[in-house]
């Protein structure tokens, strides 16, 4: 059932247009809708294990229910279903939404996209969508969206949101977490990137670096979360980076030093 804050008619189309053009294991399967007066719901394939969020976020512990195997293979997946949107299907999708929330899991822990919103349609030749207006959710977002001066808004836009939300994956925790204690810690991504490329293990984070998959996922979501969209991998190009060893990926640039101010509008 769609909310008031989506229930709007444009939000409801979008989401039967885009959803409707999809066929791939790792997105979520549509079988229909109803639309009632105001009222509006969209009905997709049961996913019994609900949310990738339910699953990594542990206040508690540094540790995770499912373990590094399966939250590699959910970040692949996940990478496989945005390669599909934006190589495989007749015309590019672009998800503008990638975030834990929006991965639904099956009885198998299979990852699929849903939430097609937020999504923008356009030919796969092009790569540059316009965007007047920045609605992902805050977190996830790509520099470009919110300041032109980095570059255009593109696919490149989802693979940032993707590099965002496998820190979140590795790390059980926001991103953005102001309750840390030590303020070094309140940003993840750049308190892991500072520790990786320092080559130093800390308590409760050793599990992290020394495991080499966790850590080929580490390298690949900071390729991901560059400033400028130029300087990251395509999303097929992510697929290929965690398919292969961790020895071939190259040490990715300080993605935070060109990064506009945190109180940027």
């Amino acid at each position: 059932m769609l909310n008031k804050s989506k229930g709007n008619g444009e939000y409801f189309i979008n989401e039967l247009a885009t959803i409707g053009r999809t066929n791939h294991v790792n997105v979520v399967s549509f079988l229909g809708f109803c639309s009632e007066g105001t009222k509006r719901a969209l009905v997709y394939e049961f996913m019994p294990n609900g949310s990738l969020e339910r699953f990594i976020y542990n206040e508690k512990t540094s540790s995770t229910p499912l373990g590094w195997e399966k939250l590699y293979q959910i970040a692949l997946g996940i990478a496989r279903g945005l390669d599909y949107l934006h190589r495989g299907c007749n015309t590019r999708i672009l998800h503008f939404d990638i975030k834990p929330h929006n991965i639904l899991l099956d009885h198998e822990f299979c990852p699929k996209i849903s939430d097609f919103g937020l999504a923008k349609i356009c030919p796969t030749k092009e790569s540059v969508v316009s965007m007047l207006v920045a609605r992902e959710t805050i977190g996830y977002i790509a520099p470009e969206v919110y300041c032109r001066n980095f570059g255009g808004v593109s696919h490149k836009s989802d693979v940032y949101s993707y590099g965002m939300m496998v820190f979140e994956i590795i790390g059980g925790r926001k991103n953005i977490d102001p309750t840390m204690e030590n303020i070094s810690e309140v940003y993840f991504s750049q308190w892991i990137y500072n520790h990786l490329k320092q080559d130093i293990n800390v308590e409760g984070s050793k599990e992290i670096f020394e495991d080499k998959t966790t850590k080929k996922m580490i390298i690949v979501a900071l390729w991901c979360i560059q400033t400028h969209p130029a300087d990251r991998p395509s999303i097929s190009k992510v697929v290929e980076m965690l398919e292969g060893n961790t020895e071939d990926l190259p040490m990715p640039p300080n993605p935070f030093k060109d990064r506009p101010s945190r109180s940027s509008p």
